[in-house]
């Protein structure tokens, strides 16, 4: 691990990365805006980590989606971030699909909900996605994050009380689709 970089450095590493690839959100918008929402809500919901492990879970916000993105290893990630970055950008990284639903099956969930603090960085990115939608009045993205809810929260383990620390997320989830 590159013990040299500060985390501000690291956080410009994560979008750095997406920027060599020249990876937009959307058109005309770049990738930084969804990681920082990403990297905000981790914020807003800081007080359900331990303190002492909040800024690589919030790495882990940052670097999300940078194996499936943005042309990184895990092994790139893990020598800059460490081995707990590495795994949650690992497990946040979608399975090979020709659809969504493929791309996002039981085995990708399954590696989320089995990593630590997996679950916590993709509701930041889930409730990234949903707010976004909702401020750009993308209502086609909205309705899809609202008929997917149901089993997003089932596949993240809303009814296993292992990952029930997270309830307050999926409220604000449930609120942000009414």
């Amino acid at each position: 691990m590159n013990t040299h970089m500060t985390h501000q450095q690291k956080i410009e590493w994560f979008i750095n990365r997406h920027r060599l690839t020249n990876h937009m959100y959307e058109e005309g918008v770049n990738y930084d805006v969804h990681l920082k929402m990403v990297a905000t809500m981790a914020r807003k919901f800081k007080h359900l980590i331990p303190a002492e492990l909040f800024d690589e879970v919030e790495l882990g916000a940052w670097g999300h989606d940078c194996i499936e993105d943005a042309r990184t290893s895990y092994n790139d990630i893990r020598k800059v971030m460490g081995i707990m970055v590495a795994n949650i950008c690992y497990a946040c990284t979608n399975d090979k699909g020709r659809n969504r639903a493929e791309r996002a099956g039981d085995a990708y969930y399954r590696g989320i909900c089995e990593t630590p603090y997996a679950t916590f960085v993709k509701l930041c990115d889930r409730l990234a996605n949903v707010l976004y939608s909702i401020i750009t009045g993308n209502f086609e993205k909205t309705e899809m994050y609202r008929g997917e809810n149901a089993k997003f929260m089932k596949a993240l383990g809303l009814e296993d009380f292992k990952y029930n620390q997270y309830q307050e997320m999926f409220d604000y989830l449930v609120n942000l689709l009414k």
